[in-house]
């Protein structure tokens, strides 16, 4: 079973899947829809409380920490997250996946995906 805790669907097209196209049916092998929560990555601002400019944009300082939103590994589930998420918790989680091969609108606006990955 496959789960997916990133905040929209995930679309899995077949490996043939042209990019530019709009229609998001034609190759549509299947949908996993998210679960209520999205896993996420905590953030603690770093440093002084000062906003930074650069170029007149504002930038802070900030930490990733902690996963959360993501149940305890279970046999037989997999868990589709973002690809922060996986990398945070490598050396932890051997239940995880990414969407890979991403497929792309006539703008360029990522719709889903060929593949799931697992990263390592």
């Amino acid at each position: 079973m496959i789960l997916n805790f990133t905040p929209h669907p995930i679309r899995l097209y077949a490996a043939d899947r042209p990019d530019g196209i709009d229609d998001l049916e034609p190759g549509l092998r299947l949908v996993i829809d998210p679960e209520d929560t999205p896993a996420r990555l905590s953030m603690v601002q770093v440093g002084s409380l000062r906003t930074e400019f650069r170029d007149g944009v504002p930038v802070e300082t900030i930490e990733y920490g902690h996963a959360y939103g993501l149940p305890d590994p279970n046999d037989g589930i997999s868990y589709v997250v973002s690809l922060p998420v996986a990398l945070a918790l490598i050396p932890h989680r051997s239940d995880l996946l990414v969407p890979y091969r991403e497929v792309r609108n006539a703008s360029g606006t990522v719709i889903g995906c060929r593949q799931l990955a697992q990263p390592i």
